[in-house]
């Protein structure tokens, strides 16, 4: 079967699932990011989710380990000291460098915490849109083993 079928099918399975137990409504599961998902390059990313030039800022905080033993569970913290509408989080050398676009709701503290994996040693990149800027900062990460490429 085709990866992209594969994975439209789990991501339309997913978003049902939530939307069916009221996790995300119907509108937020159509603003899916098709293109920004499927982008190959940062700078791809950057284009999709309409980010000219995110400036670099210590308001957002991305806490990833500097090493992993394995790639397949690299633990992130994103946070943010000032209100923001949404966190792309992006893993330059992954197949698909998009690795999670979270929206934030109005009076939720801006703060997430997930797990990722790497595919290889890599920059993670913490983008958050306030308003209608961007703001950026991000890390280098080194895997020393596995990885899912």
């Amino acid at each position: 079967m085709d990866r992209n079928r594969r994975n439209i099918i789990k991501s339309s399975v997913l978003f049902s699932a939530l939307a069916s137990i009221g996790m995300i409504t119907p509108a937020q599961a159509a603003e899916w990011n098709t293109a920004a998902f499927n982008a190959k390059t940062v700078e791809e990313v950057l284009k999709s989710l309409g980010v000219l030039s995110p400036e670099n800022s210590n308001d957002i905080v991305l806490k990833v380990p500097d090493l992993v033993e394995t790639s397949a569970v690299v633990p992130i913290i994103a946070q943010s000291k000032i209100r923001v509408q949404q966190f792309a989080i992006l893993v330059d050398k992954n197949p698909s460098v998009l690795a999670a676009q979270l929206f934030i709701p109005q009076g939720t503290e801006p703060f997430v915490r997930m797990n990722v994996k790497m595919a290889q040693s890599s920059n993670v990149i913490l983008l958050a849109q306030s308003s209608n800027k961007w703001f950026m900062t991000s890390t280098a990460v080194k895997v020393t083993l596995g990885g899912c490429g």
